[in-house]
C-alpha cells in the first residue's frame, strides 16, 4: 500500500459522516449515509460540506460533537429519524412531526395522487374535502394546496392536533384548511360538518398480528394511529357507516389500506352504494381503494 493510500485511509476513517455511517450500519439502519449526514446538519454541521468534502471529528466545536453524539445516541436506541430532526418532506412539502403524530410516508402519497386526479376533474366549488385521523395534516393540507380544495381536518390526539395546527400555518393555507379537535365518530362533530365532494382518510389499519411484529421505529409512533383493530378493519366499516350520508352524489371516499385489505375495503364501499376501483403503489402494493357514491 502507498503511502498516499495509508494516508487515505486515514483520513477517511477521521471523517465523521464516515464513523456516523459505520454507526448507523451496525444497527442495521437502511440508507445509513444519508442519516448520518441529516443527524449531523441537525446537529449543526453545514449540509453542503459534508456532501463535497471530508470533515474531521476535530473540525467541530465542543458544542457540535456533543450534539451530534446526543441525536446519534437517540437514532441509534430506534427513535425514528423524523422525529429527531423535527420536519419531514411530503408530497414536495414541509411537515414538522415529532412525539405523539405519525410520520408520512411515501405509502400516502399514492392515496393523495388519485385524489388530486378526482378533485382536478371538478369545479372548485365542487371540492369540499373532509380529511379523517388527519395526524399531521399531510393528506388534506396537500389537497388543499395543490387542488385549491377547501379541508376539513379531524383529529383527535392533542398531541397530533398541535402538529396539524403548526403545519396548517407553516404551508400557508389558513384560508382553506380547518383543523377540528375531536372524535371522527362524535355525531355531533359529523352533523355540524355537513356534506362532501371527498372524503378522504388513512386510518389505524395494523392488526393484531402486525401491532406484535412492529419495527423498533415504529414503536415510537402512537398507537393510536396504527392500530386498527384484530383484523385492522375496524374504522373502514365505521367511517363508512357513519359517513356515507354525508357524501354528495357523484362524490366519494377513498382510503389508504394495509397489504392484503383492499378487497375486504373495496367490498365495504360496494355494499353501501360505491363504485369502487383499487390502486397500487410504488411497490405493487394495493394501497388504495376508491369509492365513487352511485347516484
Amino acid at each position: 500500500m502507498s503511502v498516499r493510500e495509508i494516508n487515505h485511509n486515514y483520513s477517511l476513517k477521521r471523517n465523521i459522516v464516515y464513523l456516523f455511517t459505520q454507526r448507523l450500519e451496525m444497527e442495521g439502519i437502511e440508507n445509513a449515509r444519508f442519516e448520518a449526514i441529516e443527524l449531523l446538519g441537525c446537529a449543526g454541521v453545514d449540509r453542503t460540506k459534508l456532501y463535497t468534502e471530508p470533515i474531521s471529528i476535530r473540525d467541530l466545536l465542543p458544542e457540535v460533537r456533543q450534539r451530534a453524539a446526543e441525536l446519534l445516541g437517540r437514532r441509534v436506541n430506534g427513535e425514528p429519524l423524523q422525529y429527531i430532526i423535527g420536519e419531514w418532506e411530503f408530497y414536495g412539502l414541509p411537515f414538522k412531526v415529532g412525539e405523539g403524530v405519525l410520520i408520512p410516508r411515501q405509502d400516502t402519497e399514492t392515496l393523495v395522487e388519485m385524489a388530486l386526479d378526482f378533485l382536478k376533474t371538478r369545479p372548485p366549488e365542487q371540492r369540499r374535502t373532509l380529511d379523517l385521523c388527519a395526524g399531521t395534516g399531510c393528506i388534506g393540507i396537500t389537497l388543499a394546496k395543490l387542488a385549491n380544495s377547501d379541508v376539513s381536518c379531524v383529529e383527535f390526539s392533542g398531541a397530533a392536533f398541535g402538529y396539524l395546527a403548526e403545519n396548517v400555518w407553516l404551508n400557508d393555507v389558513e384560508e382553506r384548511v380547518k383543523p377540528i379537535y375531536g372524535d371522527i365518530f362524535d355525531s355531533e362533530i359529523r352533523r355540524g360538518l355537513g356534506e362532501f365532494d371527498l372524503i378522504i382518510s388513512n386510518p389505524p389499519y395494523l392488526t393484531d398480528l402486525d401491532m406484535r411484529n412492529l419495527q423498533t421505529e415504529v414503536t415510537h409512533e402512537p398507537k393510536m394511529a396504527l392500530y386498527g383493530g384484530s383484523d385492522g378493519l375496524d374504522f373502514y366499516w365505521s367511517i363508512v357507516c357513519e359517513y356515507t350520508a354525508s357524501v354528495k352524489t357523484g362524490g366519494a371516499i377513498f382510503f389508504e389500506v394495509g397489504a392484503g385489505q383492499a378487497a375486504e375495503v373495496a367490498r365495504i364501499l360496494s355494499e353501501s352504494g360505491f363504485e369502487t376501483s383499487i390502486v397500487k403503489d410504488l411497490c405493487k402494493i394495493e394501497r388504495v381503494v376508491c369509492g365513487i357514491k352511485s347516484p
